[in-house]
């Protein structure tokens, strides 16, 4: 017997979207390895280069929340979110194209570099929650793990190439991958206006059928505030420990074929997880695989081999991969009442929040610290308990109450 059938244009959909954000991300990458020469070539200290990222993360924060709200407008005005989303990137694209060449203005270069980097951050928020809010939108509420887990192969992709990119740019010359990413990233986004006009043209996504009185489901606040754990615990884990564990067994040269190891298993781990998000829910799944990452960072932490250490960085990314998923597709369904950029945008800022945080400890020293730097390694196991722990309760509250027999 086949499976449920599974729309193909929503499948469609959701590739492409998937494409977009793989691009947003490798546009990224390039942006972080860049920006110290950047700063260099305009004048500005390179000191500044992780105070800057940490401001964009900060911008993407609140600009996150106001896009997802603005977005949410847009389609109750207008009924098409596409042309505000292409609009918004045109701008974005074109500031990210000119950031290599603002060096050629002389004194006004520092200035204008700041306001591009400004205009950029500001501008690519609409990468970010408006697209994932088109399938909300159109895609059928059983659908929505599925299409989630495929829209999110690009970020896996994004982040397994993304040491590669590190390497490879080392000594290109800036304008021509700033040029093609922008160039790339605009065309491909260009395309959301013909995905959205392909998909109002089929039914409106079904509503949720009468079922038995409901219970109160997840509280927005409780929700952002596991999110919030979820998402720390993995910027600990991976941005502040992965290398520094791997270099006990590894060379630095090595780094950029081990790093990747982590996104691996993010990747492979995004259709089962969309599986069981449609089979038992996105919130017990999220509070399970938050489990699954806590016991998989403690493993790391105590790997006695390399060997032993990828795997368990293949079980961190897995389990990882399976929270994003749950995550995404619980903000989808929180949303389904027309809020769905409210929803999103609200989810991308407890992520960046979490970036903050990540970023603001390693300016600290933290890494570093011979007080706190041995703590390191078991801050993600205790984050991810406590949010699945959260996120957990929450499951248990959104529960159908038994039925009753006559």
């Amino acid at each position: 017997m086949s499976g449920p059938a599974r729309p193909a244009v929503p499948a469609g959909a959701a590739l492409y979207i998937a494409a977009v954000q793989f691009l947003f991300v490798t546009t990224w990458t390039i942006y972080v390895v860049y920006l110290p020469r950047l700063l260099e070539s305009a004048g500005l200290p390179v000191s500044w280069a992780p105070w800057i990222v940490l401001l964009d993360q900060v911008v993407f924060m609140i600009a996150d929340v106001a896009t997802g709200l603005h977005a949410d407008r847009v389609q109750r005005a207008l009924g098409r979110l596409g042309p505000f989303i292409v609009g918004v990137t045109v701008v974005s694209c074109l500031a990210f194209l000119l950031l290599p060449h603002v060096v050629l203005l002389g004194g006004a270069a520092p200035v204008l570099a700041l306001a591009l980097i400004l205009v950029w951050a500001v501008t690519s928020s609409a990468l970010r929650a408006p697209p994932w809010t088109l399938l909300g939108k159109h895609a059928a509420r059983p659908a929505l793990p599925w299409l989630t887990s495929l829209t999110l192969l690009g970020v896996a992709a994004g982040g397994a190439v993304a040491p590669f990119l590190g390497v490879v740019l080392k000594n290109v010359d800036p304008r021509l991958p700033f040029a093609l990413s922008s160039l790339t990233l605009l065309a491909a986004t260009a395309g959301l206006v013909h995905v959205e006009r392909t998909l109002a043209r089929r039914p409106a996504a079904p509503a949720t059928p009468p079922q038995a009185p409901r219970v109160p489901g997840p509280t927005h606040a409780a929700w952002m505030l596991g999110i919030g754990l979820l998402a720390a615990a993995f910027q600990t884990h991976f941005s502040l420990n992965a290398a520094a564990q791997y270099l006990r067994f590894a060379a630095p040269a090595e780094l950029e074929w081990l790093m990747p190891m982590f996104w691996v298993g993010f990747g492979v781990a995004m259709v089962p997880g969309g599986a069981l998000c449609k089979r038992h829910g996105a919130l017990p799944v999220m509070a399970v695989a938050a489990l699954c990452g806590a016991a998989a960072a403690l493993a790391a932490a105590g790997a006695g081999s390399l060997e032993r250490l990828v795997a368990a960085q293949l079980v961190a990314g897995g389990a990882w991969g399976c929270m994003l998923v749950a995550i995404f597709t619980s903000a989808a369904e929180l949303g389904r009442s027309g809020r769905e950029g409210l929803a999103l945008g609200t989810m991308f800022a407890m992520l960046a929040l979490a970036t903050i945080v990540r970023i603001g400890a390693a300016l600290a020293g933290v890494p570093k610290s011979a007080a706190l730097a041995p703590w390191l390694p078991w801050v993600p196991v205790a984050l991810w308990v406590l949010g699945g722990l959260v996120i957990g309760a929450l499951a248990l509250r959104a529960r159908p109450p038994p039925a009753v027999a006559a």
